[in-house]
C-alpha cells in the first residue's frame, strides 16, 4: 500500500492568487484536505448503487435511449441504462439552454463502479457509436476502489460530481489537457478553481492496474489512461458534454421535460 500511495499525481495548476481569465498551462499539486459533502454509506460491496428510472421522462426518448444503449454493443455493456438514460437527460436539456455546443457528442463516466473497471464512455448519439472507452481515476479524498466521497470543496481532493462542458486545450505537467467547467452550482462549479482538468496520467492506465490491482488516485481530476488519454480529449472536443455519475446525484439538468422538448425538435443534434 506504502507503492501505491507514493504514486498518486496532482493535477491542479500553480497560478496566482487572483486567477486570470485565461488560465495557465503549468499544474502543480495541493495538499489533500479530505471536505466531502456527499459520503455513500459504507459497504464492502463493489456492486453500484441501484438508480430508479427518472420520472416524467416522455416514453419517446425513454425508448430511444433504449435502443441507443442497445446499438452501442459489446463496448458498452457495462454502462449501466439508469445512467445513460440520466446523461441523456441532461445533455439534452444542456442542449435547449445552450450550456453545451458540440452537438451529439456525450461523455459519461460511472464513478460508482469501482476504478477495475472501464467506466468512461465517449458516445457519438447519432451514429449510435462508443467513440472511446476506458478506465478513469477518482479523487485521493473519494476512496479506494470504489469512490464514496464526492466534494466541490477546494483541497478536497475528491471527485465531483455532476454536468461539465468541456473547455480549451493546454500543454500541461501531464502534458496534452483539456480544462473543464463544472455546470451544477454546488456540486462541481468550482472546477475551474479546483483546476479539475482531463489530463493522462500513468497511475490510470492498465500496466498500474496489473501490478496494483486497482488505479491510483488524482487530486479530483477524472485522469485517463497513458495509453489512451489524447485520443480521448480530442474525441470530447470543445463544448461537449461531460457526466461523471454517482449515487444520489441530484442535478437541475435531469429535467425530463425539457429532454423532452429538446429531443422532439432537434433530435440528438
Amino acid at each position: 500500500m506504502a507503492a501505491l500511495l507514493l504514486a498518486q499525481a496532482g493535477c491542479q495548476s500553480s497560478e496566482t492568487k487572483e486567477r486570470k481569465a485565461t488560465l495557465t498551462s503549468q499544474t502543480m499539486c495541493q495538499a489533500p484536505v479530505i471536505a466531502p459533502v456527499a459520503t455513500v454509506a459504507a459497504s464492502d460491496s463493489l456492486a453500484p448503487v441501484a438508480l430508479a428510472p427518472l420520472p416524467n421522462l416522455p416514453d419517446s426518448v425513454r425508448k430511444e435511449v433504449a435502443a441507443l444503449h442497445q446499438a452501442l454493443g459489446p463496448e458498452a455493456q457495462k454502462l449501466r441504462l439508469a445512467v445513460l438514460e440520466r446523461a441523456c437527460v441532461g445533455y439534452l436539456a444542456l442542449r435547449q439552454a445552450g450550456r453545451i455546443r458540440r452537438p451529439a457528442v456525450l461523455a459519461v463516466a460511472d464513478m460508482d463502479l469501482p476504478s477495475t473497471e472501464k467506466r468512461l464512455w465517449v458516445l457519438d448519439l447519432a451514429k449510435k457509436r462508443v467513440l472511446q472507452h476506458s478506465y478513469v481515476a477518482h479523487g485521493r479524498g473519494s476512496g479506494h476502489v470504489r469512490a464514496r466521497r464526492f466534494s466541490n470543496r477546494i483541497k478536497s481532493a475528491c471527485t465531483a460530481l455532476g454536468f461539465y462542458r468541456t473547455a480549451d486545450t493546454y500543454a500541461g505537467k501531464h502534458g496534452l489537457s483539456r480544462r473543464l467547467h463544472g455546470l451544477d452550482a454546488g456540486l462541481n462549479s468550482n472546477a475551474l478553481d479546483r483546476y479539475v482538468v482531463l489530463h493522462g496520467a500513468d497511475y490510470a492506465g492498465q500496466e498500474y492496474l496489473n501490478k496494483y490491482q486497482q488505479l491510483g488516485y488524482s487530486r479530483g481530476c477524472p485522469a485517463l489512461p497513458p495509453e489512451q488519454y489524447r485520443a480521448i480529449i480530442n474525441a470530447v472536443g470543445e463544448g461537449a458534454c461531460l457526466y461523471l455519475s454517482g449515487p444520489e446525484l441530484e442535478s437541475k439538468w435531469l429535467d425530463a421535460g425539457k429532454a423532452g422538448r429538446q429531443f422532439a425538435a432537434r433530435g440528438w443534434r
